[in-house]
């Protein structure tokens, strides 16, 4: 195994396992925070299937993002559309043999990095034409931003300019998933992208990117509208006031 191959090995062992328990821990803590009130955004539905689908449509269509800004929804919506297929034509990767619908995908998924790019392109130039939004803009997002642009700019570098071994990337991975792990190529574009990859997969469950599992965890989005007809109480209060009644 060469030093690369190591070097690389070790990276994403290291960078599932942060990925894998950091996701846990936060996922965790968005469950067990109280929600002592309800505060569902109106109008909210008064049904348990309405809030599935209101949950599904902000997850889907990114609904409240459209009805408040449609400029921020159409770049949002060509990078998080874009990115899924990028990421689903990526399970050839993983696959052995690849699934049909994977394989039928990957013309799609080859094109949509430039929705993605444009996307992200359109996010990004927001913090720095948008004034409020260019004041409440820290570092990070602009580090978070130039890093997901990297991977997509070195990921289509990789698929139309300087074409790398993907048969080896595949055994790569594989033998990742195996622990076995066998050689990598050397191309610099193909370390490059690898090399972001796991840099966005260790900063993930410590970043804003969050917002991803943490839309299902939100009291605005996932309580039912009924406070006249049910009350409200959070688990510690129900306890509390379960052990004052004894």
């Amino acid at each position: 195994m060469s030093l690369v191959t190591g070097l690389y090995v070790v990276l994403f062992y290291a960078a599932t396992v942060l990925l894998v328990v950091g996701l846990a821990f936060r996922i965790k803590k968005y469950a067990s925070t109280p929600a002592p009130l309800k505060i569902p955004t109106t109008p909210a539905p008064t049904t348990q299937s309405g809030v599935v689908l209101r949950l599904f449509r902000e997850v889907v269509f990114f609904e409240s993002l459209f009805k408040s800004n449609k400029w921020i929804w159409l770049f949002g919506y060509l990078f998080h559309f874009g990115m899924l297929l990028v990421l689903l034509r990526h399970l050839r990767y993983f696959t052995d043999p690849v699934w049909t619908w994977v394989a039928l995908m990957q013309p799609f998924g080859k094109y949509a990095s430039f929705a993605m790019l444009a996307g992200l392109l359109g996010l990004w130039a927001r913090r720095f034409l948008v004034d409020r939004v260019r004041y409440i803009s820290a570092p990070s997002d602009h580090l978070m931003l130039a890093l997901l642009v990297g991977i997509a700019i070195t990921g289509m570098g990789m698929t139309f300019v300087a074409h790398t071994d993907i048969v080896m990337v595949k055994a790569f991975f594989l033998g990742l998933m195996r622990f076995s792990p066998q050689p990598l190529p050397t191309d610099l574009l193909l370390l490059a992208h690898l090399g972001m990859v796991v840099a966005l997969m260790i900063v993930f469950p410590i970043s804003k990117l969050l917002h991803a599992p943490g839309v299902f965890f939100s009291p605005s989005r996932n309580q039912v509208d009924n406070p006249r007809e049910k009350r409200h109480l959070a688990p510690w209060a129900a306890r509390l006031e379960s052990g004052e009644q004894r």
